[in-house]
């Protein structure tokens, strides 16, 4: 008896085994790639008048196109923190480019490793705390991406652009050609590791590009000879940009992991000013604004085995988002994410065509913001003072005309809306939602990394790069 209970314990054991590596082996892999500044008007398949992009063009026709995605932020380390934990950058302690990333929030790195994921991070990271072009982070920096759950990195602190000095876990690396494609190779690199080693991979690659300063070579630039000099290499840096994309969804099929790969590309905020022709597409303000050009971006989503090609959506999303999906689509427990969270899954959009957006999207950004609740927009810019303007984008898609004396029934009920959100905001920020109930003593405040002690060994040696000139020797 005792025999046939072995064996069928054996037998359960073998198929709970057998169970759980079919689940392992259904994992997608997941790739999120974010660029620095690009404008949501900045892609082919929008019509731009001279940049051509033929490798997003391509991933946007295999796969899902959001027409109406938002950037966390109106700048990058806000963005970013949102990305890292599905809400808003005021709960995180991210007010503003530069300001780090606190370790008490909930980050889905971490959540990764825990599903069973190897987690890679590389390019820009500007969650740790330090202004000041990007530097190659510090091996002992407790915010590295290794402190919030990365396995792998090989990171800067903020942006960075041609024969970049790279961090690799605290090993500094020299490298030379395009910031773009040498992060997309590094990041190949480790996602071959991974295939043969039949471990699903979680992969983040933040670019600097198209953040000034604008470094391109000749050859990518040839289509903007009509240009002025500025625009003309900020053109050439996403040509660059662009063809490492290509790269990477060849690189992808080449492993043969494209099909079960859930690929997202966005920007991080609106695009700049002052670059011709303009890069948002038409829209209201630039980068650092709370209006649609300085939050919309261009965001395409690709995932062979889900998302059937050539799919559109207009449904508001955001990036606050994309920590929520990614727990949808793996099925991980309700507490992965802090709460309050600001995002949504947006898995029903990969097969869905949805008009409306169930939860409204709240940003808040250096005492102004903006509450969208699908085609009705408030903007504030000046939070504290109490001043709100609505908008029908429906109708207004420029932002020009305030609604609030025509419908002061709907401007009433947005108002007090946008003030809850607020006032639960302001209570993140405090650290309500941590166990602690506080935000933790240790937490640092925000620094020029120029001017610290601990990059200071590094000063000398730096301050003849192109990308650390004007910083590292500034008249005193």
């Amino acid at each position: 008896m005792r025999s046939l209970f072995n064996r069928l314990s054996l037998v359960s054991g073998l198929v709970l085994l057998s169970g759980m590596a079919a689940l392992a082996a259904t994992k997608p892999n997941i790739v999120l790639v974010m660029t620095d500044d690009q404008g949501w008007g900045q892609m082919g398949f929008y019509n731009h008048p001279v940049l051509k992009t033929p490798s997003l063009d391509a991933m946007a026709a295999n796969g899902l196109r959001l027409n109406r995605f938002y950037a966390g932020a109106p700048n990058c380390s806000p963005t970013r923190a949102t990305v890292m934990t599905g809400r808003t950058n005021d709960r995180t302690g991210v007010e503003n480019h530069g300001f780090p990333l606190r370790l008490q929030e909930k980050a889905l790195p971490r959540a990764m490793k825990k599903a069973g994921y190897a987690t890679g991070h590389f390019g820009k990271w500007h969650l740790n705390g330090y202004t000041g072009p990007g530097a190659p982070i510090l091996k002992d920096d407790a915010r590295s991406p290794g402190g919030f759950g990365f396995d792998e990195w090989l990171s800067v602190s903020n942006f960075f652009d041609r024969d970049p000095l790279l961090s690799r876990k605290g090993k500094f690396e020299d490298y030379k050609g395009d910031s773009s494609e040498i992060v997309v190779d590094e990041a190949l690199k480790f996602i071959r590791k991974q295939v043969d080693g039949k471990k699903p991979f979680f992969v983040v690659i933040w670019f600097g590009t198209p953040h000034s300063p604008f470094m391109s070579i000749e050859e990518d630039m040839k289509a903007f000879d009509g240009l002025d000099g500025e625009s003309r290499k900020h053109y050439g840096e996403m040509v660059a940009m662009d063809r490492s994309i290509g790269a990477l969804r060849k690189g992808l099929r080449a492993m043969e992991v494209h099909d079960d790969t859930l690929l997202w590309f966005n920007s991080d905020n609106g695009g700049l000013p002052r670059i011709k022709p303009e890069t948002v597409g038409g829209l209201r303000g630039f980068k650092n604004s709370v209006y649609e050009g300085g939050l919309r971006v261009p965001c395409v989503i690709e995932w062979p085995s889900t998302i059937k090609a050539g799919r559109v959506s207009n449904c508001p999303a955001g990036t606050f988002d994309i920590f929520p999906t990614i727990v949808d689509v793996l099925g991980l427990p309700s507490d992965t994410l802090l709460q309050p969270v600001d995002g949504v899954s947006i898995k029903p959009l990969f097969s869905k065509d949805l008009v409306r957006r169930t939860k409204p999207m709240g940003f808040r950004h250096t005492n102004r913001a903006a509450f969208l609740d699908n085609n009705l927009k408030l903007v504030s810019l000046d939070v504290k003072g109490g001043k709100y303007a609505i908008y029908d984008l429906a109708k207004d898609p420029d932002e020009k005309t305030d609604i609030q004396e025509q419908r002061p029934g709907l401007a009433k009920r947005m108002i007090q809306q946008f003030k809850e959100w607020n006032a639960s905001v302001d209570a993140s920020y405090a650290g309500k939602d941590y166990p602690e109930g506080r935000v933790s003593p240790d937490h640092p405040p925000r620094k020029n990394w120029p001017e610290t002690e601990e990059y200071a060994p590094y000063i000398e040696g730096w301050k003849d790069r192109p990308e650390f000139k004007r910083y590292l020797n500034k008249k005193k």
